[in-house]
């Protein structure tokens, strides 16, 4: 696995072995982030179930100024801290080893905003989607002209409309899929 653009571009990216993470393909990063590319810069991102940390350090490697890493299982959560070590960003980002859920209350109530939040859930675990986009469609975590991307199996289909979160497009590649929403216009 490796950072595929930016300025850690080419740089590998260390994972856990066995079948403990489903890291994002390389494929479907670089989709999201040539959708998302031109409103990195200075952006700040959110990974959740952050898994090798992968998408938030290629966030951070196209410009965003800072990453939050949200990873309860703790040997991804130490996988996580030595990858942005390798890459000497640890100053840049910042590990919640906790329920993905206790992690965004904590960022909730110091009053965090980011422009992105991106979930990636393990497959099998679909309820969590729905928990969390609740959380988020209700919270106010998301900046205006914010997104949320949620990463899933293409044949999984996810609510057009939770709370204040409104899907705006999905993008289908292989049998995975990502989600993107926006706040809601004011009705």
């Amino acid at each position: 696995m490796r950072v595929i653009a930016g300025k850690y571009r080419s740089r590998t990216l260390r994972s856990l072995k066995g079948q403990a993470l489903r890291p994002t393909s390389d494929r479907l990063r670089e989709t999201l982030f040539n959708i998302l590319g031109p409103v990195m810069p200075g952006a700040a991102f959110i990974d959740l179930y952050a898994g090798t940390g992968a998408v938030g350090i290629e966030a951070l490697s196209r410009g965003a100024r800072s990453a939050i890493f949200i990873e309860q299982h703790a040997p991804a959560a130490a996988l996580i801290r030595r990858n942005l070590e390798s890459l000497g960003i640890a100053g840049e980002a910042e590990i919640l080893a906790v329920d993905v859920l206790r992690g965004l209350e904590r960022l909730e109530a110091r009053h965090s905003h980011a422009e992105f939040i991106f979930l990636d859930p393990p497959y099998a675990a679909a309820g969590e989607y729905e928990r969390v986009l609740e959380f988020l469609g209700a919270s106010s975590l998301v900046s205006p002209g914010g997104r949320v991307i949620a990463e899933h199996l293409k044949k999984y289909a996810l609510p057009e409309r939770i709370g204040k979160l409104e899907r705006s497009r999905v993008v289908q590649q292989g049998d995975a899929a990502l989600s993107f929403y926006r706040l809601a216009a004011a009705a």
